[in-house]
């Protein structure tokens, strides 16, 4: 497995939007989320835009700075997915998001390369100053469990969204 986390630029134009392609595909035939849902906020045909408006750079409006790193497999020089990491974490993002959101595109899940990515982002996370990560997931959404887990993930507690959803919050400690 031969992939590194990168920031998005112009020469990543056709990968991207190939990868956010098939996830609304899959979305549509599948009723699946989008995650992170800061690479799907925004319509990458005007790609400029897109690019300056990716990323959070100060906090407005209840966000908090956050960066947006893409995963690339180096080999077949395609986006598998895509890291949003907050820097801090608000009242709202302690209790529902955490400080990672991800996702991996629908055909290259289940191969190992959240696992990766995940650990990779914790890389990121620990040279922002972040050493106790917070992670947030579906209950129901093993595969994500799983990934948190492998990376160190110590479920702290459970609880019920306003949409009637168990959500699972996760602690990882960087060492």
């Amino acid at each position: 497995m031969k992939v590194k986390l990168i920031k998005l630029t112009k020469d990543y134009y056709s990968e991207l939007k190939e990868m956010i392609d098939e996830w609304k595909i899959d979305q549509e035939v599948n009723h699946t989320n989008h995650a992170p849902w800061a690479i799907f906020k925004n319509d990458y045909n005007d790609f400029d835009y897109y690019l300056n408006n990716l990323e959070v750079k100060e906090a407005v409006e209840g966000k908090v700075p956050a960066s947006v790193f893409f995963l690339l497999d180096e080999e077949r020089n395609i986006l598998l997915g895509a890291v949003n990491i907050r820097h801090y974490l608000n009242d709202y993002l302690l209790k529902y998001a955490g400080h990672i959101g991800d996702g991996i595109r629908p055909s290259e899940r289940r191969k190992g390369y959240a696992t990766e990515m995940i650990r990779l982002a914790l890389i990121e996370c620990k040279k922002m100053g972040i050493d106790k990560v917070l992670m947030v997931c579906d209950k129901s959404n093993i595969a994500s469990s799983k990934t948190i887990i492998k990376n160190g993930g110590i479920l702290e507690n459970e609880f019920v969204d306003e949409k009637g959803v168990i959500q699972q919050r996760y602690w990882i400690e960087i060492n």
